[in-house]
């Protein structure tokens, strides 16, 4: 998902804490049996209180009931400070002040690093989280579990699928690619047979860029504590720039941005016939683009390698503590309801997609048919994708902030000649300064 963040974001975070903090500082993961046990969770539960939780996440709120009713002892005060960059905006100034922090906080993965490197947030090992480590799925778990130390429980996945509008592919004879490379060529097809047709939109999105470099392979990001390494010239960022240079050469990718007007009006009349996105997206269609109900399918990505199945994540968020919680033993007993068990299956039930194994493999689940995709079981397209995510894949510890420069460095590739691997590069390099400026160690 598209998330553009102000500088201003990291900047107190990262002064303070970057320096002060070691490889092994991230926590061994193992609870010492102190004050905070899984015991006292329990005693929390009895004794009651007030939990306040930033998120907008809309299944929050029958989870939040369902906790309550269990717990009557228990309020939970569900508030949405803004989505994305405006909830971390207004979460780094709470811990920078030292008062107003919530007790849970909803945070995409990508923004998890620096809240964890900055010290900000619970190792929920003392819990007794390491029991959930084989419940949520590899791209999720990766995404919190670092060092040893677990920053979060996933909350939701985005395993990437392939969106394709049928009508479209069938009125130009045009055939699902299963590669990157078939891909190219439905996107020179489809152009020829109507000019007003792109096989998709693009004007730069660091998320969906870092996502198909993550299925080719690519690992630019290398994080060891305060230790980073960037590196866009490796053989995974190298095939989905090639790639996408011959998009971008050829005029076959529609100049528009994701989310905006024009977008779902593409969507909606089949001039942007495909989309390669999270498994979240089926929500988006059925809201923005009533219209095109029973057009568009879903299939598998499309492959860097004939007969590979391999996926990457777009997408999705996670539960964390702040270090700043006033409740933390009610906020970890919340945050383990919310994404665990019944409340993860309340959360599928209302519409969202699930990184919890058991949902995933559900019958329920898999044999779940979508109407607005012609009748078609797509959660079992999405249940392959999460199980073929590509592993080992990081995100900087300051990702939020080399996402708000994405668009003045490789953005330039949308808009002009630079080429799409000389804008990476660029990005490389302004994210390696940022980096060391900030007091991290950063090598290309």
């Amino acid at each position: 998902m598209r998330t553009h963040t102000p500088r201003r974001l990291l900047g107190a975070l990262a002064v303070a804490s970057a320096l002060a903090l070691t490889a092994t500082a991230c926590g061994s993961g193992e609870s010492d049996g102190g004050d905070s046990g899984p015991k006292d969770v329990k005693a929390a539960l009895e004794k009651g209180g007030k939990v306040t939780v930033w998120a907008w996440e809309p299944t929050l709120k029958k989870v939040a009931a369902d906790f309550e009713k269990k717990y009557p002892k228990v309020d939970i005060d569900l508030v949405n400070a803004g989505t994305g960059d405006k909830q971390y905006t207004a979460l780094q100034n709470a811990v920078s002040a030292g008062s107003g922090a919530p007790d849970v906080a909803q945070l995409e993965y990508y923004a998890l690093g620096q809240f964890a490197i900055g010290k900000s947030v619970e190792d929920l090992s003392a819990y007794g989280a390491q029991k959930h480590a084989t419940s949520f799925t590899l791209g999720p778990w990766s995404a919190v579990y670092r060092d040893k130390a677990i920053y979060a429980l996933p909350m939701d996945s985005g395993p990437m699928a392939f969106f394709y509008n049928k009508k479209v592919f069938d009125k130009h004879g045009i055939k699902v690619p299963t590669t990157w490379d078939e891909y190219v060529d439905a996107a020179r097809a489809l152009h020829r047979a109507d000019p007003e047709v792109f096989i998709t939109n693009d004007t730069g999105d660091a998320g969906a860029t870092t996502s198909l470099i993550w299925q080719a392979g690519g690992r630019p990001y290398k994080t060891d504590g305060t230790h980073v390494k960037v590196d866009f010239g490796d053989e995974g960022s190298k095939k989905y720039t090639s790639t996408w240079q011959k998009l971008l050469d050829d005029k076959l990718v529609a100049p528009i941005s994701s989310w905006s007007d024009a977008w779902y009006k593409g969507l909606a009349d089949g001039s942007i016939a495909t989309l390669s996105i999270g498994a979240w997206m089926p929500a988006n269609f059925t809201s923005g683009v009533p219209s095109a109900s029973g057009d568009w399918r879903v299939a598998p990505l499309p492959q860097w390698k004939k007969g590979a199945k391999v996926s990457a994540e777009n997408g999705g968020s996670a539960l964390a503590i702040p270090k700043a919680a006033k409740n933390k033993e009610l906020a970890y007993a919340f945050t383990e309801f919310a994404t665990t068990g019944a409340g993860a299956s309340t959360r599928v039930a209302e519409g969202a997609f699930p990184a919890t194994r058991t949902d995933l493999e559900s019958k329920a689940f898999l044999d779940t048919e979508f109407p607005y995709f012609g009748g078609q079981k797509a959660n079992r397209v999405f249940a392959e994708s999460a199980r073929n995510v590509g592993p080992n894949w990081t995100y900087l510890p300051y990702q939020t902030y080399a996402n708000s420069i994405f668009n003045d460095t490789v953005g330039k590739a949308y808009v002009s000649s630079t080429k799409l691997a000389d804008g990476l590069d660029t990005w490389q390099k302004a994210s390696v300064k940022y980096g060391n400026d900030q007091g991290f160690t950063v090598n290309e």
